[in-house]
């Protein structure tokens, strides 16, 4: 990529596609909802961890909220129950989530076109990883369904103190893959996720496979939203990034 590639957020048209971007150094994903479809495992993980706590949550009203740091999602649909509870207590509650989401998740099913287009960026020598604001040791059989050749660059809430909205998992992803964070995709499919590529500097692909629909996902920031990782992977084919 030239530095004439590297074209600002600011310069690419409205009403924009995907081939409108630059073509990226490196792409980063989201995990749940937009490789693997989780979304409501993890809500319904997360509605049985508030129900140990005494705190009886609707499932809609978790699903917003996927893809955020699990710390500051306990704090903030606590908060919002009537309840305040300290970073101990965040902490303690995402680690249940996470137990209760390795009970449920055990046969999780891939999104269109994952597989085919991580394995495709692998044989291209594309740099890409998984950047997800679970915890470390919850994404195990969420990439084992995903059957990659070769087990994919994972940055995780473990790697930083604050996950997803806050753009630190994006950075320490750049950082692992040695790239620059404006010359990278994200991939995601919620609001966080989109939150995050904005604080980075980073090109935000909404995909409306998981917590968000489209507007919402453009409206959190995403440079382009699309219906799966199917335009994705043709975007990239007809660039030459992988290959047909």
């Amino acid at each position: 990529m030239t530095g004439s590639d590297r074209t600002s957020l600011d310069s690419i048209p409205s009403g924009r596609t995907l081939a409108d971007l630059p073509e990226p150094l490196a792409l980063l994903f989201d995990l749940d909802g937009t490789v693997v479809d989780t979304v409501h495992l993890r809500a319904e993980a997360w509605r049985r961890a508030f129900l140990r706590i005494g705190l009886a949550i609707d499932p809609a009203a978790l699903r917003p909220y996927m893809g955020s740091d699990g710390r500051w999602l306990a704090g903030e649909v606590a908060r919002a129950a009537g309840r305040e509870l300290d970073w101990a207590a965040r902490d303690e509650l995402d680690r249940s989530s996470g137990a209760l989401f390795d009970e449920l998740n055990v046969s999780p099913a891939t999104l269109p076109a994952a597989t085919e287009l991580l394995t495709a960026l692998e044989a291209s020598g594309r740099p890409f990883c998984i950047a997800t604001a679970s915890q470390p040791g919850q994404v195990a059989a969420s990439v084992r369904a995903l059957r990659l050749p070769t087990p994919p660059t994972i940055t995780d809430a473990g790697h930083v103190e604050h996950a997803k909205p806050a753009p630190d998992l994006l950075f320490a992803a750049a950082a692992q893959l040695g790239v620059a964070p404006p010359t990278c995709w994200y991939v995601g499919d919620s609001t966080w996720d989109m939150m995050a590529s904005v604080g980075a500097g980073m090109i935000g692909i909404g995909v409306a496979t998981g917590a968000t629909h489209p507007d919402g996902l453009l409206a959190a920031g995403a440079v382009v939203a699309i219906p799966s990782l199917v335009d994705l992977l043709e975007d990239l084919r007809r660039r030459g990034v992988v290959g047909a």
